[in-house]
């Protein structure tokens, strides 16, 4: 059975409420009209199914538009090895749908993540706290209208965080430059065109000016003759 055929299933099963497959290289997705159906489909795509794993929860912050977020549910069947992501919406001033994690115990994290980036409550999460910044940090930083420096910030009893400085930061993307490579801000120099100067093109160039290619330990025999 193909990953389509499980999705016009769920859409069988769901009516209206669940949109026509769509496809896009390769993929297939549906989008769920009423998130708070979210964890009754996602029970329904796992046992009936067979959605056994819960590959990730993600979330989109569309900054300007209503709704504001996307929360897409990314499932994998092992026995049929099939893959659906199912969409769905919820808006800023709801900011609230249910947990799944009665459905997939991996959600805990995925959704406590979301929680803890973004601010969406997950209703009835058995322990919706923030696991990457401190309890009583009162930003999101993933929002799109949380500023790419940063925002100071006091860390109750340990310290005080100041902004990242824009200019000249080595994680800072800076638009403009010859190239794409020029703009990543991992290999940022002090002049974003002189991309020739940076010390990791230059390795490249003296390991393919050695084997022959940019990567690579040793040549290989064939390369020897």
């Amino acid at each position: 059975m193909s990953a389509r055929e499980l999705a016009q299933q769920l859409k069988a099963r769901f009516g209206d409420l669940i949109s026509e497959p769509a496809e896009f290289r390769g993929e297939i997705s549906v989008r769920l009209a009423d998130a708070d159906c979210i964890a009754e489909v996602c029970d329904f795509a796992k046992k009936q199914l067979k959605f056994d794993y819960l590959v990730d929860i993600t979330s989109v912050d569309n900054y300007g538009t209503d709704p504001r977020w996307t929360i897409v549910y990314h499932l994998y069947g092992y026995s049929h090895r099939c893959a659906v992501r199912i969409n769905t919406n919820v808006g800023e001033e709801k900011s609230e749908l249910p947990t799944v994690t009665g459905v997939w115990r991996t959600a805990d994290w995925h959704e406590r993540e979301i929680f803890d980036m973004m601010g969406i409550i997950f209703k009835k999460h058995p322990d919706l706290r923030r696991i990457l910044m401190w309890d009583s940090y009162p930003y999101y930083p993933l929002r799109k209208d949380f500023p790419l420096a940063g925002k100071p910030t006091s860390i109750p009893e340990v310290a005080f965080t100041k902004a990242a400085p824009m200019d000249g930061g080595p994680f800072v993307t800076i638009a403009g430059g010859a190239s794409a490579t020029a703009r990543e801000p991992r290999v940022r120099v002090p002049d974003p065109n002189d991309v020739e100067s940076n010390a990791r093109l230059e390795r490249r160039r003296d390991v393919k000016e050695t084997l022959g290619k940019s990567q690579g330990v040793k040549p290989t025999e064939k390369e020897k003759t």
